[in-house]
């Protein structure tokens, strides 16, 4: 049976009423599951896919794209294995209180967890199961060697912590800031656009950051297709972090010493904040500017609002997660373009946000073998490849063979009937360490990313200047990271 084409679902997209598929998608009640109090029964069969054949796990997510394919293909892995699926999906803030009152409980209402690798993998990475563990039982499917077949950058990010040696989740998730740009004016207005602004206009890492803000006051005065130039995801919310780390990593800042290495393995005392450094003031300084040319309605946006303000035409560039790009072609078939952020002084710094699903420290040990069934399964290449392909798909693969295949590699290219592929060469130069961007693996995060886009939004209302935004979230972010040391030890 040939799958039909993927509808445009956004990563962020709140998923509403029931998918359909093989898995039951509630709102966050009580489900029924394999037993806690008592471990699920081994089957004694030749088939090691069938061994606990009868048991219901429980899955809680975020609504991501990823999530909504799963949802609609799980009748494959019942039919695989026996065992029913049950998906919960919920805002990010709502997953994480569920996950931390599941992980509380001692007990496991939810088995399979949607693991984000800031507010779930860091700080409860001690209530997950090191999946080292199933992977190395010769009775499962699977092995250990699977690790190295996703990306090298999301394996490190989203499924280990601290020593980079467990394995506590599976890269699931994948979603990367890019350069997100209306193609079809960038080549109608290129040779103007060039001889007015003394250099090649056209998007990538070869642009600055100074030259992307001097293509948006180009756009704003000489274009009248679209609004403004550039629009941005600067609400005071988790967006504008996001938003301003691009800029901040690209101009060599970073929010504590060894930055990269915290952002990638993660560490409970990342030191001090780092600011109110030179680069750190300097990308702020930037920042500042850029949205005073930017539209205006900015400042209400997260990455939904921009997202839908590109698609719509209102702006002529924009950075975003690249799975918009299936709203994108919908939206403005054939007219746009991806690639890279610009640079800094220091690099091309593209803001990484994947997750990974990671089975619950608290199951009976039969029970964590049939959540790494589901693991094994959701994350397979067949699956990822039927997820990037299907009625309700887009989501990104996150094993690199899948993009060497040869109906993936032609479908980077227009006309496609898989549109996030178009993202795939700006994502995948993305995903190599010189031109990644990754916020801090701590797990205090949740509270330190809040005071950034506090002082932040504070700094473009003009309440603050840039240096005193930046002096001023140094200090709430060593308070805060030396109040959880403290509680850690």
């Amino acid at each position: 049976m040939v799958d039909p084409k993927p509808a445009a679902v956004s990563r962020r997209r709140l998923l509403t009423g029931t998918l359909a598929g093989g898995a039951a998608i509630a709102g966050g009640g009580v489900l029924s599951g394999c037993s806690t109090r008592q471990d699920v029964r081994r089957r004694d069969t030749a088939d090691p896919w069938r061994q606990f054949a009868g048991c219901t796990l429980n899955f809680v997510s975020e609504n991501t794209a990823p999530t909504s394919a799963i949802a609609a293909d799980a009748q494959r892995f019942t039919e695989l294995t026996g065992i029913h699926i049950n998906i919960v999906t919920l805002e990010l803030s709502a997953l994480v209180q569920k996950v931390a009152l599941d992980l509380a409980s001692g007990q496991s209402q939810y088995q399979v967890l949607y693991a984000d690798s800031y507010q779930v993998l860091a700080p409860y990475a001690e209530g997950l199961v090191d999946l080292r563990e199933p992977a190395g039982d010769p009775s499962l499917p699977g092995d250990t060697s699977r690790f190295d077949e996703f990306v090298p950058l999301q394996m490190d990010v989203s499924g280990r912590f601290g020593d980079g040696e467990r394995v506590l989740a599976l890269p699931y998730d994948c979603a990367t800031m890019i350069w997100q740009y209306r193609k079809d004016l960038f080549e109608t207005y290129h040779d103007r656009m060039a001889a007015d602004l003394g250099f090649d206009p056209t998007p990538g890492p070869q642009r600055t950051w100074e030259e992307y803000f001097r293509i948006a006051e180009w756009f704003n005065d000489n274009v009248d297709e679209v609004a403004y130039g550039t629009g941005h995801q600067a609400k005071q919310h988790d967006s504008l972090m996001c938003d301003f780390s691009n800029v901040l990593f690209a101009h060599g800042g970073q929010y504590f010493p060894d930055g990269e290495r915290v952002g990638r393995y993660g560490a409970v005392d990342p030191g001090p904040c780092q600011l109110d450094s030179d680069a750190a003031l300097e990308a702020a300084e930037f920042y500042r500017r850029l949205l005073s040319v930017a539209d205006p309605a900015s400042r209400t946006w997260d990455w939904t609002g921009v997202g839908a303000a590109f698609a719509a035409g209102r702006v002529a560039m924009c950075p975003n997660w690249h799975e918009f790009a299936a709203d994108n072609e919908r939206a403005l078939p054939g007219k746009v373009g991806y690639a890279a952020l610009p640079s800094g002084p220091v690099k091309s710094a593209n803001m990484y946000g994947g997750a990974g699903i990671a089975v619950n420290g608290n199951t009976a040990p039969n029970e964590r073998k049939a959540a790494w069934l589901f693991l094994n399964w959701a994350t397979s290449r067949r699956t990822q490849l039927r997820n990037l392909t299907g009625e309700v798909g887009g989501a990104t693969p996150t094993l690199s063979s899948i993009y060497q295949l040869p109906e993936v590699r032609a479908a980077q290219q227009r006309p496609t009937d898989m549109p996030t592929m178009l993202t795939a060469p700006a994502v995948r130069r993305a995903w190599q360490p010189e031109y990644s961007g990754m916020r801090p693996k701590i797990p205090m995060w949740s509270e330190c990313d809040t005071a950034i886009y506090t002082e932040l939004s504070r700094m473009l209302a003009g309440d603050a200047t840039s240096a005193q935004a930046m002096r001023d979230t140094t200090e709430q972010v060593d308070r805060i990271v030396s109040r959880g040391w403290v509680a850690a030890r």
